[in-house]
């Protein structure tokens, strides 16, 4: 996951007033992190270089201000999220304390909550400091001897440092411990034998019998440093660059600063990105970046809602039922052609909406077998909505489907890749190349694994994405590259990334048009249906009156047979009764003439 965080912000705020404030903008860069968080704070007294140790750990040559002058730059606790380096799927949160013990400020009673706060938000705690570990050193830290009484690990209890049995509790909350020694300027022997800077921290915090003077204050710090501390690391840094140029630290090019000073920044910078933790509470459980701003408004707020008988109304309520029915049929039917058709994933969003498109047409045939006088389409839109849902359903499964398919085969075929990079096997010259072979290898192999699915190329981007930290820092440490082929090989990447994303967008997009295209699809199936249903209730109909004319024309033709024969029997008998009168009415001959 990329954080679009340009520059550091301000978590807590401490006014002049000396009123913690937990700010508003860091809550939102936060409640944006859903992934898990390394919190690496840093502390220590003013002016002795906490912030360049941050900015160099963001990989940035500027970002937590530095200042030039006796003055304390960093007010409250500053923030800057960034993608870690080395391990996918996490944040790297840093955190840059206030420096304590500042001349300036009139009170100094927030150091101690400062101080506290770094511990409780941390995974890990860097401790700057300058000169050597003496006496004067671990005075100064008297921070470490006061957690226990600004801290409880239980509600219960009024309070006080709690001691021995109590301190695997503090554990459990508390961070790794690292101490860096910044211009160290003794060598690292001991009895007359070479030490390591972790001895060193060892031999520094073993406690021994002071004076009559107080023996055990000077030994408070290191008790609790041990008891509440028990994973440390110690770094110690040489002078960075000359005592004139320190005043413009950011601004100077590596090639400016000491050697051995940039040696044992990139040394401390591998050991924070390899072994500092995930933040966790007690128990193991994940602390996302969510919660992590919870957790800092929470810690800084403890510090501060009947009728007759009608047979047209019977019909509508027996249509009522049944229409129900047929929208329980037909989803019955959805799922049953789907089961026996459904194998996810499916290799295209095509293929899949034709699995839909089939399984719905069959399921609107059962409904407009059953449904009758569904005038409005009630229930048919009821029918429509609910395999809408189930088509999202499908595709969320299919993505699923596809997305776990890919995950298992990226997280196979990149165990060489990552064993490699863990090794160090790029980190040398020519590695990057190699790196980049090898990671082409993997997608080659990665394009030929069959039944992916639709997620196959954002879950390779995924991958890829995840690994452009890493990708980068092997760039920038391959010691046979010129600056101009870095600045090619960028931007080939980034044209590369660029080409994918793309890719994807039109990918996405595509994948809309179709989905926009199957719910017209979807549309015209419904009205193609309707019309063919209501066609057919029209032939029917049609039908119907059809027959009830040729009825009433077979009565009328009848009728006029009828109505001819009738005539004509009585123009017969008038016929007969004209030629019986003539034949009556004829006159006689004379016989004597």
């Amino acid at each position: 996951m990329e954080i679009p965080m340009l520059a550091p912000v301000c978590l807590i705020e401490n006014s002049p007033a000396g009123e913690l404030r937990v700010q508003q903008e860091a809550l939102q860069v936060l409640a944006e992190i859903p992934q898990p968080v390394v919190v690496v704070a840093v502390a220590g007294l003013y002016r002795t270089g906490k912030s360049y140790l941050m900015n160099k750990l963001a990989g940035k040559q500027t970002g937590f201000s530095l200042g030039s002058t006796v003055q304390s730059h960093t007010k409250g606790i500053w923030m800057w999220c960034v993608p870690h380096p080395r391990r996918a799927g996490h944040t790297l949160v840093l955190l840059d304390t206030e420096g304590l013990g500042d001349v300036e400020k009139g009170d100094t009673k927030n150091d101690v909550w400062i101080f506290a706060l770094a511990v409780l938000l941390s995974s890990t705690l860097v401790y700057n400091s300058k000169g050597t570990i003496d006496h004067y050193a671990l005075e100064q830290l008297h921070y470490v001897t006061e957690l226990t009484e600004r801290i409880k690990v239980k509600a219960e209890g009024g309070g006080g440092r709690q001691e021995g049995q109590d301190s695997a509790e503090f554990i459990s909350f508390f961070p790794a411990f690292v101490w860096a020694v910044r211009d160290f300027s003794l060598d690292l022997e001991l009895d007359g034998r070479q030490i390591t800077a972790d001895k060193y921290l060892e031999n520094a915090l073993t406690r021994r019998e002071g004076a009559n003077s107080q023996p055990e204050k000077l030994d408070l710090p290191k008790k609790f440093l041990r008891q509440y501390f028990p994973s440390r690391k110690c770094f110690v840094f040489d002078c960075p660059a000359q005592c004139r140029d320190l005043r413009r630290l950011e601004e100077l090019p590596e090639e400016a600063l000491s050697h051995e000073f940039l040696e044992q920044a990139h040394r401390f910078c591998r050991h924070i990105y390899q072994h500092a933790g995930t933040k966790a509470l007690p128990g193991g459980h994940v602390v996302t970046g969510t919660m992590l701003g919870n957790l800092a408004v929470t810690y800084v707020d403890a510090i501060r809602g009947g009728a007759v008988p009608c047979m047209e109304s019977a019909v509508l309520a027996l249509a009522q039922i049944e229409n129900s029915a047929a929208v329980g049929e037909a989803v019955a039917v959805y799922e049953e052609q789907l089961a026996r058709g459904t194998t996810l994933p499916t290799e295209t969003v095509q293929d899949l909406l034709e699995l839909h498109a089939q399984c719905e047409r069959e399921a609107l045939r059962a409904f407009m077998a059953r449904a009758f006088k569904d005038e409005e389409q009630q229930y048919q839109q009821q029918l429509k909505d609910m395999l809408d849902s189930k088509r999202d359903e499908l595709c969320c499964r299919n993505e699923q489907a596809s997305s776990d398919r890919c995950s298992a085969v990226l997280q196979d075929l990149s165990q060489e890749l990552e064993k490699r990079i863990c090794e160090g096997s790029y980190s040398v010259p020519g590695g990057y190349q190699r790196l980049l072979e090898d990671q082409r290898e993997m997608e080659k192999r990665y394009l030929l694994e069959p039944g992916k699915g639709i997620m196959a190329a954002e879950m390779l981007q995924q991958f890829l994405k995840s690994k452009e930290t890493v990708v980068q820092a092997i760039l920038k440490a391959d010691q046979s590259l010129t600056d101009r082929q870095r600045e090619i090989e960028e931007a080939r990447a980034r044209a590369e990334a660029a080409e994918r994303e793309a890719q994807l967008r039109e990918e996405m997009q595509a994948k809309t048009e179709q989905l926009l295209q199957d719910q017209e699809r979807s549309h015209q199936e419904h009205v193609q249906q309707l019309t063919a249903r209501m066609e057919e209730d029209r032939k029917q109909m049609l039908a119907e009156q059809q027959r009830v004319l040729d009825l009433k024309l077979q009565e009328q033709k009848k009728l006029l047979q009828e109505g001819f024969e009738r005539e004509a029997a009585q123009l017969q008998q008038h016929m007969q009764n004209l030629r019986a009168e003539m034949s009556q009415s004829r006159p006689r001959r004379c016989v004597v003439c």
